[in-house]
């Protein structure tokens, strides 16, 4: 009972491994891209090709492989409604360079449809901190994303 207790504060949020799924790596950072782009309410087309577009450049996978991917991640983010797990897998699994790129690829998914809705910014700005990447860097990171899109930044803000 108290190593059950002990393991639930060290890790109140695992992300399980599936031996016969995709990596843990490629599930919670697909999950991490599916929130943002649900954060706004709605998973719209365009979101849903930045985010294959993101998984299969980050991870090097075929378009079969980051279609059962991202299936995957929207179920399991349907059925949780916290980031500590995937953000901590994330954390844990890549270096600090690759958590900046993932940090640039969240800041694509939520500027795909052209703008950025509240709830978007507060989901990569809590993302950011939990991944512990630096403000300097995820605005970085966001400066490059909306370039990357063809955006101005100073519309949008």
């Amino acid at each position: 009972m108290l190593d059950a207790l002990k393991r639930y504060l060290s890790d109140p949020y695992p992300v399980e491994e599936e031996s016969d799924g995709p990596p843990l790596i490629h599930m919670a950072a697909a999950a991490l891209l599916v929130e943002a782009a649900l954060a706004d309410g709605t998973f719209d087309a365009n979101e849903r090709l930045q985010v294959e577009d993101v998984l299969a450049h980050m991870f090097s996978l075929p378009q079969d492989d980051v279609q059962a991917v991202i299936s995957d991640a929207e179920e399991m983010v349907a059925q949780s409604n916290q980031l500590y797990g995937f953000a901590k897998t994330v954390k844990d699994t890549l270096d600090y360079d690759r958590r900046v790129e993932l940090m640039q690829m969240l800041w694509e998914v939520v500027y795909a449809d052209g703008q950025l809705d509240d709830f978007e910014a507060n989901l990569v700005r809590r993302v950011s901190g939990l991944l512990y990447v630096t403000d300097q860097d995820s605005g970085r990171a966001r400066k490059y994303a909306l370039e990357q899109l063809g955006l101005d930044l100073k519309t949008s803000a």
